[in-house]
């Protein structure tokens, strides 16, 4: 009689863990699945429209300026009238044959600057006399005004193409030479004593060591040189020039078009930024970020 009460009840045991099975495995099986976190745009992808926030707010603060009364339209034109009257230039063609000599007498003199910067610049970074010898002098005339040259290289090389070439030169050489100069002569003794030890000659040691030693400053050099040829293209422009970016600012302040000059002030701005994030964006490939 014990035996058949203890089978009955083992029997009541596993039925109700059958039954409790069945129910939790419903249980699970009518709960919802849960989708995983919805993914979110990485917010390294908008970095880049971070630049564009303080000129666009800089738009809306000039706007508000001028329809507030707080500057005359013959003072400072509204943002739409200018943006008007550079679309007007550039449908009817005007426009594209300034932007484009500018753009080759930047380029020419930039480079002219360049390679003439990087001469010297390596010249007084390996050679102890030489900058001894040339750094004051090229130290002087790095503190020379823009405008203070146009005289000069009006009469040495009158009022042609040659005269604002080398003025934009002249702008472009100093960043480079300096930046290059300052490079070399900090290159690690350790890297000079591995090219001893492997015996390779001055021109070697210059191509393998010395120079991607010094890169990093070259290419800041660079960027720096180009920032600047776009400042000495101004004073360039101002030599008896009858096209550019620069003769359109002195014809807008001829005529007296505000509109005409802030338009070619924000050209410049422009130009001068694709230009720089270009170089940067060599450097970057180059040496790195």
């Amino acid at each position: 009689m014990a035996a058949d009460t203890r089978r009955e009840s083992d029997v009541s045991r596993e039925s109700d863990a059958r039954h409790g099975s069945d129910a939790g495995g419903s249980a699970r099986a009518a709960e919802p699945r849960t989708l995983g976190p919805i993914p979110v745009p990485s917010a390294s992808r908008f970095r880049p429209l971070l630049g564009l926030f303080v000129p666009l707010a800089l738009v809306v603060v000039w706007h508000a300026l001028v329809t507030t009364g707080v500057f005359a339209a013959y003072q400072l034109p509204p943002p739409l009238r200018v943006a008007k009257t550079l679309y007007g230039m550039a449908a009817s063609g005007e426009l594209w044959g300034h932007v484009a000599i500018t753009l080759q007498r930047v380029a020419l003199g930039a480079g002219l600057g360049i390679v003439v910067g990087t001469v010297f610049g390596t010249l007084t970074g390996l050679s102890r006399t030489a900058s001894d010898l040339l750094d004051p002098l090229l130290q002087s005339l790095k503190n020379i005004p823009s405008l203070a040259w146009v005289p000069l290289f009006l009469l040495w090389f009158g009022i042609g193409e040659t005269a604002k070439v080398l003025l934009i030169s002249v702008g472009a050489f100093f960043p480079v030479y300096l930046n290059l100069s300052t490079g070399i002569a900090a290159v690690d003794e350790e890297l000079l004593e591995v090219a001893e030890v492997y015996d390779l000659g001055r021109v070697e040691s210059l191509r393998r060591v010395v120079f991607p030693a010094a890169l990093p400053d070259l290419l800041v050099g660079i960027r720096g040189g180009v920032g600047l040829a776009w400042m000495f293209v101004v004073a360039a422009e101002l030599i008896a020039a009858s096209q550019g970016i620069g003769f359109l600012l002195s014809d807008g302040r001829a005529l007296a078009r505000p509109d005409i000059i802030v338009g070619s002030i924000l050209l410049f701005a422009f130009l001068g930024n694709c230009s720089d994030v270009a170089v940067k964006e060599v450097r970057n490939r180059v040496v790195g970020r």
